[in-house]
């Protein structure tokens, strides 16, 4: 192992992985980030405790009392605002379905040597706050203004380079997308490993936009350089190439896992007959068009019941004859615009935007328990 100060002088970049072989570094950061429980999929709404979490640095200490958001360089009208004064402005409500850009990595072969998502890092959520256009416009961008910078009060290293977690969007973009400044989850105050006191959220897109922990917004008349923009959240066909930004969620399905479960493979026993599977699907902003349901010999199409509003998941179920034998099951959704889940994931080398249809492995005994 590298010695810590090269850690930090030298980086030696990220191993190679081995499939099926996680390292001591990927179980540790397995151990501090958590991906939903797929039964919690029954759920409009993910329970609070069970919403997927990604946590790249640590989780800033911050006191709701004197945290102060500041407005600052590049608006001709800075300002700073308090919770209270958030909490003064006008409120909205709104079901958004959040996705890391990470999800499904581990199930991608090379994959990159990181958070070991499989397909759990998803949750939607009820996120009350005020809409952020009006206060840029309150703000005012300085004339020439490229970037909207939201930089967050958790600090780190990555790949070598320090910086607190940052990310932007242009003004068109925070023009078209409905941003908004968070400070309650599902009728609660943030928690603070939800961002605490003070985060956006940026509906439709994966949740690396949605800055936790938000300390300051800046205008800049150039575009964003900050690590987290530049260096990663890229869609890369090899590791030099330049790539392309990740941004809005690609449509994906999941469903709970029917029956019940083996222990330590996770492996599913269901009795024969009739079996009830349900999941969820989204797509971003993008609505969802239909669901189909595999056994491994047909497809059946699913269901639907739209979501509690334009970024929140839909529901789906179907009714599947459950015969004996093995089954891989399989869901897959298409989208308003034809976009379709593919049954075997595009390669990815940071594993960025994993869509591929949902497989759970299911055993039907013979004769009913």
């Amino acid at each position: 192992m590298a010695s810590v100060t090269d850690i930090f002088r030298n980086n030696p970049g990220k191993p190679k992985t081995v499939d099926g072989v996680y390292s001591e570094q990927e179980v540790r950061l397995a151990n501090r980030n958590s991906g939903i429980i797929l039964e919690t999929l029954r759920h409009d709404v993910t329970p609070t405790g069970a919403h997927y979490l990604l946590t790249h640095f640590d989780v800033p200490a911050l006191d709701e009392g004197s945290h102060r958001l500041t407005f600052g360089g590049g608006f001709e009208q800075p300002f700073d605002l308090s919770l209270d004064d958030i909490r003064a402005l006008p409120q909205v409500t709104m079901p958004v379905t959040l996705e890391c850009a990470g999800n499904g990595r581990a199930r991608v072969s090379p994959r990159s040597h990181s958070m070991p998502w499989s397909v759990e890092a998803v949750g939607t959520s009820e996120w009350t706050g005020t809409p952020l256009r009006p206060l840029i416009e309150r703000a005012r961008p300085a004339q020439g203004t490229v970037d909207i910078v939201f930089t967050g009060a958790d600090e780190g290293f990555d790949n070598g380079v320090r910086h607190f977690f940052g990310r932007s969007l242009t003004l068109d973009l925070i023009a078209d997308l409905d941003v908004l400044l968070v400070h309650a989850m599902n009728g609660q105050p943030l928690l603070p490993q939800h961002g605490a006191p003070l985060r956006i959220v940026v509906p439709g897109w994966y949740g690396m936009a949605s800055v936790k922990w938000l300390s300051r917004i800046e205008a800049i008349d150039t575009p964003y350089q900050g690590f987290q923009q530049v260096q990663t959240y890229r869609y890369r066909d090899h590791p030099e190439d330049e790539g392309r930004p990740v941004t809005a969620i690609r449509v994906k399905s999941l469903m709970i896992p029917p029956g019940i479960p083996d222990w330590l493979t996770r492996t599913r026993q269901v009795e024969p007959g009739s079996v009830e599977i349900t999941g969820r699907a989204w797509a971003g902003k993008v609505p969802i068009a239909r669901v189909e349901f595999g056994d491994g010999d047909t497809w059946q199409e699913a269901q639907l019941t739209p979501g509690s509003g334009p970024y929140a998941w839909s529901k789906w179920s179907v009714t599947w004859q459950a015969t004996p034998g093995e089954h891989l099951l399989r869901c897959r959704a298409t989208d308003a615009e034809g976009n379709t889940q593919p049954l075997e994931q595009r390669w990815d080398a940071s594993g960025f935007g994993n869509n591929a249809a949902h497989c759970v492995a299911v055993f039907v005994p013979a004769e009913p328990a």
